[in-house]
């Protein structure tokens, strides 16, 4: 039985992906294009990997051969929940649940495999933030919804609280219609970053970003940076909480892997600079947060203390 958009919106629907859209296989020469003077500009900071097989991120044929078209799949994982006030270090609301690559990574596996049991001769490679693959443009090109100038995507019906997933495959579908870019002149993700990490529209310098300092960042975090994290202790949501679309248009997630462990969305400061490794490990084991490692958090605790104490 051969394959259609609508079988696979139902598959994808099935296994809890919010959004799905298609796209032609082509080479990706613009974004790529506007990919080089980011990196040739040092906006990656330390994040070297990225300059790392070029030639694939242009080209999906690389990856996959055979490849006819890419399809960008959305995850909401937006909560009610708040932060809690005071002097505890704020959390980056996608990190309060499990790590959204093992949920994804697991789902896209049997995307792929109940669509093998309609059409043998469907072909996949799946990518979730991890390889070679540019999740961003190919969302766009799938008509997942446009970057905002904060360089996240934004959908009309959730706002920009959503995982991506690409899956270039040896299928030919139908292409999503173009979404056209809603920010106008909007620039209060501009405005309201605390460091100046948007140098200008669409473009993010992550040697200023907050989330990459305190989560990509190896090394220590300028002093320059004293009092402007706004007690983020790991991760930044000011430009996605600040961005209309996000105000109006963001639901619940149907997720529950999701929601918070324990209702937990921020740490207290003294208790995360003093935790040693066996705490760090059974708080936060499955979480995001074990990206930063018990060094790092212990890090951005301590700076956000010492900026504390300096007022």
């Amino acid at each position: 039985m051969k394959l259609t958009n609508e079988i696979v919106l139902e598959v994808a629907s099935k296994l809890g992906f919010d959004l799905v859209g298609f796209a032609e296989y082509d080479l990706l020469t613009c974004e790529t294009h506007k990919l080089k003077e980011w990196l040739n500009s040092g906006f990656h900071a330390g994040m070297t990997y990225m300059e790392r097989n070029f030639e694939k991120r242009n080209d999906v044929r690389l990856i996959l051969p055979n490849a006819k078209s890419v399809l960008s799949l959305g995850m909401n994982y937006f909560t009610n929940n708040q932060h809690t006030p005071n002097s505890e270090g704020k959390i980056s609301r996608y990190a309060w649940g499990k790590d959204y690559h093992d949920i994804m990574w697991q789902k896209l596996d049997q995307f792929i495999l109940e669509l093998q049991k309609i059409d043998p001769e469907f072909e996949a490679k799946s990518y979730v933030d991890t390889g070679p693959v540019m999740d961003k443009a190919w969302a766009v090109r799938a008509g997942l919804g446009w970057q905002g100038k904060h360089s996240n995507i934004i959908n009309k019906k959730i706002g920009s609280w959503f995982f991506l997933a690409t899956v270039i495959t040896n299928y030919e579908f139908e292409s999503s219609p173009h979404v056209p870019n809603f920010c106008g002149t909007c620039t209060a993700c501009i405005d309201a970053c605390p460091t100046q990490a948007i140098v200008q529209d669409y473009v993010v310098d992550a040697n200023r970003c907050i989330s990459y300092l305190t989560i990509e960042n190896k090394g220590d975090i300028d002093p320059q940076f004293k009092n402007k994290f706004d007690n983020w202790v790991f991760g930044c949501d000011i430009c996605q909480d600040v961005c209309p679309w996000n105000k109006k248009f963001s639901n619940e997630t149907n997720e529950s892997a999701f929601q918070p462990f324990g209702g937990i969305t921020s740490i207290n400061l003294d208790e995360a600079a003093a935790m040693d490794e066996n705490e760090f490990k059974n708080q936060w084991s499955g979480t995001p947060l074990m990206r930063t490692k018990l060094k790092g958090l212990r890090r951005n605790a301590k700076f956000l203390k010492a900026g504390e104490s300096s007022q």
